[in-house]
């Protein structure tokens, strides 16, 4: 899936990469390579080898943990803020969660090896993607409290927030059988949530495409969660970061 380096897709479209320091960044560079993510496609499998790290640029990972049933349920979601491939890092090598590709796009890959490499070196870049792995816990955890404490609604609000901040348009390309995968519910708990906010002329939702109409609203009709993990990705991640 590797591809040709086009003007248009630089590493600076991930805030990681481009938060870094030019000296760890510059140890990095020729080790990145730009690669195609397509809609489906499995980043890794629960309890699988990761020769990998994966820095969205213009794409969205969502990663789910699979029941025995089969059944699977969103924990969190990566685009361009962060990574994807944590475990590899933190010492686990492996994870029982999977990751999928949930909206198409690109991103850089770094191998494992040279990830540790610079991990064990200490300094900025471990020190980045540590707050980076605390914010990322806190999504997880936020999540698993709006899905346990806050209507089917607000949940779908807030999912498509935060998929809508990873990405650089106002447009998700998503299916409600999809959306209600991820959400781990019933497709038609998701046929009428999405109902309800096309009616409040929050989204326009066609054939599988979500236009986001009114973001303020949108916002204002989203229950608390969203705010605690923005607040909790910008304070970590800043645009423009001081290590």
């Amino acid at each position: 899936m590797a591809i040709s380096t086009s003007a248009w897709q630089t590493p600076s479209q991930n805030r990681l990469l481009a938060a870094l320091p030019a000296a760890d960044f510059a140890r990095l560079q020729p080790h990145l390579e730009l690669v195609s993510l397509p809609l489906g496609w499995a980043v890794y499998e629960a309890g699988g080898t990761q020769g990998y790290v994966y820095f969205p640029i213009d794409s969205i990972v969502s990663l789910l943990y699979v029941m025995e049933d089969g059944s699977s349920a969103e924990i969190a979601v990566s685009g361009n803020e962060g990574l994807v491939g944590i475990s590899l890092f933190m010492g686990g090598e492996t994870t029982p969660s999977r990751a999928v590709v949930q909206s198409a796009g690109h991103g850089y890959r770094l191998s494992a090896a040279v990830l540790k490499r610079e991990f064990e070196r200490g300094g900025d870049l471990q020190h980045l993607l540590l707050r980076y792995t605390q914010a990322l816990i806190t999504q997880m955890a936020q999540t698993a409290v709006c899905n346990r404490h806050h209507a089917l609604e607000q949940q779908l609000c807030r999912w498509l927030l935060l998929s809508l901040d990873r990405l650089p348009a106002n447009e998700l390309v998503m299916t409600q059988e999809l959306i209600a995968n991820m959400l781990g519910v019933r497709r038609e708990g998701v046929t009428e949530a999405a109902g309800n906010l096309q009616k409040a002329r929050l989204i326009n939702y066609s054939r599988g495409h979500i236009t986001v109409l009114d973001r303020p609203k949108l916002e204002a009709r989203v229950c608390e969660c969203y705010a605690v993990v923005k607040r909790e990705y910008d304070r970590l991640i800043p645009s423009a970061l001081t290590l």
